[in-house]
């Protein structure tokens, strides 16, 4: 094991030494603010000095199915959207090449004039009628017969996809039973179903998997292929999970965010992630405020966090002393608070919460939830901790949960914007701004 101590002005300097140095997988063993020592040392600035440590046997890199899946991600919405024209642009290629193959065929050379004869009238048929002047002329029956052909089995082909609406089960009768292809009728239902019974397998319920199918339900009435209709699929993703993006800094305020929710879903770790991405990555100045005081070891897990990123940390008992933390640190840029985990059946815990917050004004209150939680148990607590006044909804977790359909579930039914997505322990690493393409690609589970 190597060990190493390194010295610097501040603590995000030596921090960035550190990982100069040894690289990200590096273990810091100590950190202490000293001054130099001797008479001259009086006066001198202190510095910030830490040990840390690497590991020098070979590792083992750690599997994140969640970073791989955001990895094959398409690049650009413009692809996307390009990619929906395929179809259409293919069919009406089809249609020119007919056209054009029948239009520059060679005229037959007329037959020598033949003795007059007394001949009945011939019945003129009425298609070349609707062919224009000098190119009617150039075209015999035959030919006619076969664009007329062409035009018409496109025209019947359209006609057959009649609309007939997808059902899903009924939740009170167990979710378990597949939709019938032969009651939806027709070609493109069947992609549909495929569709839904993907949704359904990702843990999306009927009710919100009903809401992504009728988006897209136009274009497979078009008759797009099954491609389009996941490229489709992901528009109705973004056009139907609202997310607010990173946290936007102020110029003359700060931001103050209140992370709130049940015990054990992870707000203490979530909130070092935020301040550590925005201290050392956004040159942002930031402060802690904790008020949970309840939980063994939650001050000092936020007090070592805090200790290592050099950012000032308060404690507040009271709504007053929290008002007060609030005020002192107006200077700064954003103030994350961390509250104590409350059960969302103890209405008098989350009413005592509700006074805290009320105390400080222009807090903004994230409600941190498990992704590993059942739907009615999410349901549940929503609606219990809505008395907060909740404005965004960040889900924790993402890795320890084999399906991530309550995501959508929870946004589709109580219609609060999505914040960020948590997938580990990692500080900071482990924590992403929440997108549609993002869910959508970890309920459908794309490959590139």
């Amino acid at each position: 094991m190597l060990v190493k101590t390194f010295r610097a002005g501040d603590m995000a300097e030596a921090l960035k030494m550190v990982k100069a140095e040894l690289g990200a997988d590096a273990m810091i063993l100590s950190s202490r603010k000293e001054r130099k020592k001797g008479i001259m040392g009086i006066f001198s600035k202190p510095y910030f000095e830490i040990t840390a440590a690497l590991d020098q046997r070979p590792a083992t890199p750690r599997a994140n199915p969640y970073r791989e899946k955001e990895e094959r991600e398409l690049s650009t919405r413009e692809e996307f959207q390009n990619s929906m024209l395929g179809p259409l642009a293919r069919e009406l290629r089809e249609l020119r090449d007919k056209v054009e193959k029948l239009t520059t065929r060679e005229p037959a050379p007329a037959d020598p004039p033949a003795a007059p004869a007394v001949v009945e009238p011939a019945v003129v048929p009425t298609a070349p009628a609707a062919v224009p002047g000098a190119v009617a002329s150039r075209f015999s029956k035959e030919d006619l017969d076969d664009i007329k052909k062409y035009l018409m089995n496109v025209v019947t082909t359209r006609e057959k996809r009649s609309v007939v609406p997808v059902t899903f089960p009924r939740e009170e009768r167990g979710g378990a039973e597949s939709i019938d292809a032969d009651e939806l009728g027709g070609e493109y239902q069947s992609n549909l179903e495929r569709l839904a019974a993907e949704l359904k397998s990702g843990g999306v319920a009927d009710d919100a998997a009903a809401v992504l199918i009728d988006y897209i339900r136009p274009t497979a009435e078009r008759g797009e292929d099954m491609e389009e209709l996941r490229y489709s699929m992901f528009e109705a993703f973004a056009n139907t999970i609202k997310c607010t993006g990173p946290l936007r800094l102020r110029k003359d305020s700060p931001r103050i965010i209140a992370l709130v929710g049940p015990t054990g879903v992870g707000k203490t770790t979530t909130t070092a992630k935020l301040a550590a991405h925005y201290a050392m990555h956004k040159g942002a100045n930031v402060a802690l405020v904790t008020i949970d005081n309840f939980r063994v070891g939650a001050v000092e897990q936020l007090k070592t966090y805090s200790r290592i990123m050099d950012i000032p940390i308060d404690v507040a008992n009271t709504p007053d002393e929290l008002k007060s933390c609030v005020e002192t640190h107006r200077d700064k840029d954003l103030i994350l608070i961390d509250t104590a985990g409350r059960s969302p059946k103890d209405q008098e815990k989350l009413e005592e919460l509700r006074s805290f917050l009320n105390s400080a004004q222009g807090v903004e209150i994230h409600l941190c939830l498990s992704a590993t939680t059942k739907d009615k148990e999410l349901d549940d607590i929503v609606s219990r901790f809505s008395g907060l006044a909740v404005n965004r909804v960040l889900f924790t977790k993402l890795d320890e949960s084999e399906t991530l359909g309550c995501i959508v579930n929870t946004h589709v039914r109580h219609k609060l914007p999505l914040s960020y997505f948590t997938n580990g322990q990692m500080v900071p690493e482990d924590i992403v701004v929440a997108s549609p393409r993002r869910l959508a690609n970890l309920i459908l589970r794309e490959k590139p």
